[in-house]
């Protein structure tokens, strides 16, 4: 018999970081699955989990920071491979680097990453993912500590490791996230991976060459200090997650620990930076 789902269908302004922030918050009272699209996000919980007051400590929605509208039905269980393939478009960067799903065709790229996206990650991400693909194609890796933090599918985790790097840490405060990245790092024989669910706080006493922090504003800021102890001498932090807007203040933050602008790369009014300590 098929499991009975509690269906939400919720209208976001603005899409990034709304829709980011509302999954985090939903998945932390039960909700298990989700897609992302156009104007918001569709959130699956059972109906057996489900209470009338689930919404009641969704911080978000009573943030006035943030439209919010939502509208909800009760579904049987939906097929969750379709939805996967509906809206988890393949990435393609620089002609060089394939990131696809097993049902996408192989375009034989000189790297090929293969995941396989839980429902946790949408579609809301693939600018900064290509973006800080970008950025790691340029760098030298081999044999370099790396931390991918907020690593969502573990896609950056896994091209590091294609590229030399060794070891690599790879973090999600996400469960789902957190799960995911297990099957993708072994569905791509990675080797050199250890992956972790938690937050900043497995940092204490860690270095690293090379960090990599694809996540939100917000959170880049709250953790800068966390993150910049973690850097080597010499080493690189890649930043993404936001906006072109808001590359002044995630400056002024990182130039409190005195590490300088290299580079960084615009899509699509989103932003990654290369700083070096």
């Amino acid at each position: 018999m098929d499991n009975i789902y509690i269906e939400y269908n919720f209208t976001v302004s603005p899409k990034e970081p709304t829709s980011e922030i509302l999954i985090a918050e939903l998945g932390n009272v039960g909700f298990e699955s989700f897609v992302e699209n156009e104007i918001g996000v569709t959130a699956y919980i059972q109906k057996e989990a489900y209470k009338e007051n689930i919404l009641e400590d969704i911080y978000i929605l009573n943030s006035e920071e943030f439209s919010i509208k939502y509208t909800k039905n009760e579904v049987a269980q939906t097929n969750w491979n379709a939805e996967w393939e509906k809206n988890f478009t393949p990435i393609k960067v620089d002609d060089l680097v394939s990131i696809r799903a097993p049902f996408h065709e192989n375009p034989n790229l000189k790297y090929e990453i293969v995941i396989e996206p839980k429902m946790s990650f949408g579609t809301g991400h693939h600018e900064t993912t290509h973006m800080m693909v970008q950025h790691l194609l340029q760098l030298d890796l081999e044999n370099k500590k790396v931390l991918d933090m907020g690593c969502g599918t573990g896609i950056l985790a896994i091209f590091a490791e294609m590229k030399g790097a060794k070891p690599i840490d790879a973090i999600d405060i996400d469960n789902w996230s957190y799960e995911n990245s297990i099957e993708n790092v072994s569905r791509n024989n990675c080797k050199n991976i250890s992956v972790y669910e938690g937050d900043s706080s497995l940092l204490i006493n860690k270095k690293y060459d090379v960090i990599i922090a694809n996540i939100n504003r917000n959170i880049l800021l709250m953790d800068m200090k966390v993150y910049t102890n973690c850097l080597k001498e010499n080493g690189i932090l890649l930043l993404s997650g936001f906006y072109q807007e808001d590359i002044p203040i995630i400056d002024a933050e990182v130039s409190k620990y005195n590490l300088n602008l290299d580079t960084y790369i615009e899509r699509n009014n989103w932003v990654a930076l290369k700083y070096n300590n």
